[in-house]
């Protein structure tokens, strides 16, 4: 499983010219889920970015987590984070996860979410368009094969 966290001031996901998601001060997940992906990989991924202290405290030092500053979260799946460029230029996505598994670990991981935080969403294997004004900017990526291997 991969998330590819952005902290932002603002974002948003539109879906044929329709904002379906919106946030302000918070993070922008991409979600990416592959085949060997389960509910404890997913839970330890939530845990440890809802626990990244990356907002700026009083001080100027990334010391606050989401919960501090009472950010939002949108959520958004994105199964080309498995793209696979090894061989030639066009990119291989057999490492992510079947659609009908990867939808389900998708909606367990927004409804986890939604226990404690406020949560926007795009939809699952739609063609959206994201827009976000990148606090930092400061991006942060999390590999659960990295993370726990």
């Amino acid at each position: 499983m991969k998330f590819v966290i952005q902290r932002v001031t603002e974002a948003s996901v539109t879906i044929d010219q329709t904002v379906v998601g919106k946030i302000g001060k918070g993070f922008l997940t991409l979600i990416g889920i592959s085949d060997t992906d389960t509910k404890e990989i997913a839970d330890k991924m939530i845990k440890k970015m809802l626990g990244l202290r990356i907002f700026d405290d009083a001080n100027g030092r990334t010391n606050l987590s989401l919960d501090s500053v009472q950010g939002e979260l949108l959520l958004v799946s994105q199964f080309t984070l498995y793209a696979d460029c090894r061989k030639g230029n066009r990119p291989s996505f057999i490492r992510a996860g079947a659609p009908d598994m990867a939808e389900k670990m998708y909606e367990y991981i927004v409804e986890k979410c939604r226990q404690s935080y406020h949560v926007e969403t795009g939809a699952f294997g739609a063609d959206m368009k994201i827009q976000l004004l990148n606090d930092g900017p400061f991006t942060v990526i999390l590999d659960s094969d990295e993370l726990w291997g």
